[in-house]
């Protein structure tokens, strides 16, 4: 069985080269694992014949999915019921034991179960505290997705927490994260949002050249506004810093530094670019 997804946005095709949960991601809008595949309506139609559900109700969605050639909303019930009709089982639309997806991706008709991403990132926009240069939480979500795509028995560390943004995208998909600043101004606002949406965890005032111990990941969203520029050689000492305590650093940067990247001893992995407007913010995945 293989499975489609829902797609939005460069940051969410490297979410997927690193095989996440789509249901942890805020681009992936759903995810489909394939029952079916013909290249005839009609032989699918007749496949679908033999699904057996076991007495489970069931619901039929057509997938809209990206490209120049689009179903309007009268095809697709036409399809859906067609569809539907065929499916041995009690169908429910309100609340089904099973949501079944059909769509057509390149010429070839694809059926499936169907799994849509909740968005539990939405929420978290209305936390007590933010900063106009803080991450959005969609991207935070994103940027925690990719420096952890499985959580079990990875420990992560936000040494640049800021706000604590990354941190609750983080604590909401199981990660085991902590996190430090070196504002001290900062972290009370930081622990009143982890707070607010009922995670905890280890928040602490350090400079990140300070910070001991032994994590698999660190997040950094490089300081860059107003009140905290700093010069090259200050960003080198973070990542060697950082080379001594992480196995794997997932940068945020709006300025390019492969090369102080590269004179940490870090190697670049993976990378990405997310835009908003004229803003660019650069995601660049780096391991030892």
């Amino acid at each position: 069985m293989r499975s489609f997804f829902g797609f939005d946005t460069e940051l969410s095709m490297l979410e997927s080269t690193l095989k996440i949960n789509p249901s942890r991601s805020p681009f992936m809008r759903g995810r489909m694992d394939v029952i079916i595949e013909s290249e005839q309506f009609e032989d699918l139609i007749e496949q679908v014949k033999q699904i057996d559900l076991t007495g489970s109700t069931f619901k039929v969605m057509y997938v809209r999915v990206a490209g120049p050639e689009k179903v309007d909303f009268e095809e697709r019930r036409r399809i859906e019921r067609e569809v539907g009709l065929q499916i041995p089982g009690e169908p429910e639309l309100v609340n089904p034991a099973v949501l079944f997806g059909i769509m057509n991706v390149n010429g070839r008709w694809v059926f499936g179960e169907y799994h849509s991403s909740e968005a539990i990132w939405l929420n978290h926009q209305q936390k007590p505290h933010s900063y106009s240069t803080s991450l959005s939480t969609r991207v935070a979500r994103a940027v925690a997705n990719i420096a952890v795509p499985d959580p079990a028995g990875v420990k992560a560390i936000d040494p640049c927490c800021g706000i604590g943004t990354v941190v609750v995208e983080a604590l909401s998909m199981g990660i085991d994260i902590v996190a430090s600043d070196v504002n001290p101004l900062i972290l009370p606002g930081t622990r009143e949002n982890i707070a607010h949406f009922g995670y905890a965890t280890e928040v602490t005032f350090k400079d990140i050249r300070k910070v001991t111990g032994s994590y698999d990941v660190a997040i950094i969203d490089m300081p860059y506004n107003l009140c905290s520029v700093i010069t090259p050689e200050e960003q080198l000492e973070m990542l060697h810093s950082t080379y001594k305590f992480a196995d794997k650093v997932v940068i945020v940067t709006i300025e390019p530094i492969d090369s102080i990247i590269g004179d940490a001893g870090f190697e670049i992995a993976d990378r990405c670019v997310v835009r908003k407007g004229a803003f660019e913010r650069e995601i660049i995945v780096c391991e030892k």
